[in-house]
């Protein structure tokens, strides 16, 4: 949680519109934590909340921010809708066979809505066998799309024909920035290679694909996009793109402050 941007960044775009607010992060430490802070919203004065989950915590179900609509608390997923503009400003999802690397926290709804942006097969490959079959039958049962699981045991050979392969897990996050356990040679070099990793922009993983000739899409393209839905929730501001990128910029210490 700490490594994430996403606070520095809103608080760039809050003061570029003029508008004297803040983006507290906080560590929550269990479910029941989390209802109180919840709970706390309203009298707190506070516009919203984002909701960033561990990769081995599932209980909060698929919101991943709320926004307070005429005194009530309305839950929102926009995860999987930011990864797929940011795919798309690189390659059309029509017709693509993805591959996902873990499926915990956001997973669930980045596979479903690369379904119903086009994606033709998604395989799901996880250490965790429940929970990767149970993400493939929602894929389906929601889109039509075929999806199946595959265990994750030591390296992964990506599977024959594989269009776009996604680390959708913590590996390379900051400040470890562990390698994603992959047979290279395995993967084509005109596959899409994306990773959902805010900090740093370029993972290992993005750095090695980028290396063999892959085209890439890092996770700092995703949170702006879903960012600015986010932004214009909670204040009524269609932001710009361009204001996004440079407070993202600036948070990740890539461009001087100012």
């Amino acid at each position: 949680m700490a490594e994430n941007p996403i606070d520095l960044m809103f608080d760039a775009v809050y003061a570029h519109y003029g508008l004297p607010w803040q983006f507290w992060k906080n560590d929550i430490a269990n479910t029941d934590d989390l209802a109180l802070a919840v709970k706390a919203l309203r009298p707190l004065g506070c516009k919203g909340m984002a909701i960033t989950v561990d990769g081995d915590v599932e209980a909060i179900g698929a919101a991943n921010y709320m926004t307070i609509e005429n005194g009530r608390l309305i839950g929102h997923n926009n995860d999987g809708k930011g990864v797929v503009k940011a795919i798309e400003k690189v390659a059309p999802l029509k017709g693509q066979r993805v591959v996902m690397l873990g499926a915990g926290g956001a997973g669930r709804a980045m596979a479903v809505e690369l379904a119903w942006a086009g994606a033709a097969h998604l395989t799901l490959i996880t250490r965790r066998e429940e929970q990767g079959r149970e993400v493939a039958a929602t894929v389906t049962r929601a889109s039509g799309v075929p999806a199946d699981w595959q265990p994750w045991s030591g390296e992964v050979a990506v599977p024959a024909g594989t269009t776009l392969l996604m680390n959708a897990t913590h590996l390379g996050c900051a400040p470890e920035q562990e390698e994603v356990p992959l047979v290279w040679d395995s993967l084509d070099p005109a596959c899409v290679v994306v990773d959902v990793i805010t900090n740093p922009r370029t993972t290992p993983f993005l750095a090695t694909a980028r290396q063999r000739g892959c085209p890439v899409v890092d996770g700092v393209e995703m949170l702006v996009q879903l960012a600015m839905q986010i932004f214009e929730q909670w204040t009524g501001i269609t932001p710009e793109e361009a204001v996004f990128q440079r407070a993202v910029a600036e948070a990740l210490g890539e461009t001087p402050a100012g």
